[in-house]
């Protein structure tokens, strides 16, 4: 079993040198400082594999790769450097913050190019030299089946990048502002929304232009997928960055955290035809990212086993 916008397989990077990275903290609001750091690297690295364990169980194929970098604090975030696409087409990005460009890595690009059919390698990252970034699935949530980019425009979102981005891959570009209740504009679009193959989860509060919020929910309503409706509360508990993928059946994965947030009548609508699958992470959210981040989903197909 095998879903278009849902994968059955997904890429993690095992962080040896986990921090809350100083130089994303000024724009990301969901940062905090998580303690001594020899403990928070130990809590980061237990979390990080409890939840592969998680995601097996469940079915997901897991594709791990250990950073041993020191300068690589958000390495256990993927998504952000690359995205795969079906019909084997692999995408590079450019990212904003200096110490995430050394996030790419040509050995994980090689390992898929062995394991999976790829028929081509779209390597924007060089557009940093012209102070453009587009963070992958952070700032792109991508259906994946209607062909449409939401993205929240910001400092690692760059509208022209994305508009080549569309071009080269067949989607349609639907930009809009989005910010929390203190003005501060959403860094990543994952944060705001995910979405699944019955059900799309957004907090369309958060797009203060009411004209453009009308324009994204009906784009939305045009899918057919049961639009869930989240909180300010909810997305500042991760409740909006979660990932839909294909196991054993279909799963939601999202963090302890971000299912504690949902209402039971949001939860219903969820279990009516997929299963939650929560991992508990709590140190590698004090980075400002959740698990929709740490899963760069594989929409390739494999090579034939001889």
């Amino acid at each position: 079993m095998n879903s278009q916008q849902a994968p059955a397989a997904v890429v993690m990077i095992r962080p040896h040198n986990f921090c809350s990275n100083p130089d994303t903290k000024g724009d990301n609001a969901f940062q905090v400082t998580a303690g001594e750091p020899e403990e928070v690297r130990r809590r980061a690295l237990a979390e990080f594999d409890a939840a592969v364990e998680t995601l097996r169980q469940a079915g997901v194929r897991v594709h791990i790769f250990d950073d041993e970098g020191t300068a690589t604090p958000d390495s256990v975030f993927p998504n952000n450097w690359f995205s795969t696409h079906a019909g084997g087409h692999i995408a590079i990005y450019p990212m904003y913050a200096p110490s995430r460009r050394l996030e790419r890595r040509w050995d994980v690009i090689e390992e898929l190019k062995r394991m999976y059919r790829v028929q081509d390698v779209i390597d924007y990252s060089g557009l940093e030299e012209d102070g453009l970034a587009l963070e992958g699935t952070g700032a792109m949530v991508l259906d994946h089946i209607g062909r449409i980019a939401y993205t929240v425009t910001s400092n690692r979102a760059d509208p022209v990048l994305l508009e080549r981005f569309c071009t080269h891959f067949n989607y349609e570009p639907m930009a809009f502002e989005a910010c929390d209740a203190q003005g501060r504009d959403v860094y990543h679009s994952n944060v705001l929304m995910g979405i699944g193959n019955d059900f799309v989860m957004i907090c369309l509060d958060m797009i203060r232009d009411p004209a453009r919020r009308a324009e994204v929910a009906s784009r939305l309503a045009e899918t057919g997928r049961t639009v869930i409706e989240l909180g300010e509360d909810q997305i500042a508990n991760f409740a909006g960055n979660t990932f839909a993928l294909t196991g054993d059946e279909p799963l939601l994965a999202l963090s302890s955290r971000a299912l504690a947030a949902l209402n039971p009548e949001q939860i219903e609508i969820i279990e009516r035809s997929t299963r939650l699958l929560p991992l508990s992470i709590p140190t590698i959210e004090t980075a400002g990212g959740s698990v929709r981040c740490m899963l760069a989903g594989i929409h390739l197909s494999p090579r034939e086993r001889t």
